[in-house]
């Protein structure tokens, strides 16, 4: 993590949910991040946690070392449910308002890229509303993803289409080789 970035990053944890969920309820309510229409209850943002968890996948929080106070949380969780996905994952990064700009979003990003290439992972993708969230197109940018391509209209919110950028990043060797549940056959 930068040294500059003023937040401590920690494993979420179920017990994490009602601070998560008041973060993304804030998003679901207020933004286009996200296209869900309604804030999942503390209970299904526990579940969710959970389950990136069971899978083997990270959930990583920004707190304040000063006061824990929660500033953001990033996540992988499966791209896709057909087993031949199992390589691909999406990634997900939420802030809170008064962390926008610090760097924050940066090294949660970083970070879970990391966790991912020591599980092997071959393939991040980020799935960015548009328009409106050119600043998440730009951190993706800055950490190696490139543009794939734009499903435009795809989602509608707050009276209005949005669509979305898909944004994708070779983590280790990518697609250049056989993965180790593969080794040898």
């Amino acid at each position: 993590m930068p040294e500059s970035s003023p937040a401590v990053l920690v494993d979420a944890d179920p017990v994490d949910a009602p601070d998560l969920q008041a973060l993304y309820a804030h998003h679901v309510r207020t933004g286009t991040a996200t296209f869900e229409l309604h804030p999942p209850s503390v209970e299904d943002m526990a579940g969710r946690i959970t389950a990136i968890g069971a899978a083997g996948l990270p959930w990583l929080l920004a707190r304040d070392p000063a006061d824990g106070r929660l500033l953001g949380y990033a996540y992988a969780g499966p791209f896709r449910a057909r087993p031949a996905y199992r390589l691909t994952v999406e990634d997900s990064v939420y802030l809170a308002p008064e962390a926008v700009g610090l760097g924050i979003g940066a090294a949660l990003l970083s970070a879970v890229i990391d966790r991912c290439a020591a599980r092997d992972v071959r393939q991040m993708v980020a799935v960015i509303t548009t328009p409106g969230h050119e600043a998440s197109a730009a951190l993706h940018a800055r950490l190696g993803f490139e543009t794939i391509g734009v499903l435009p209209g795809v989602g509608r919110k707050f009276g209005r289409w949005f669509g979305t950028l898909y944004m994708q990043r070779a983590i280790g060797p990518g697609q250049d080789a056989a993965p180790a549940d593969e080794a040898g056959a």
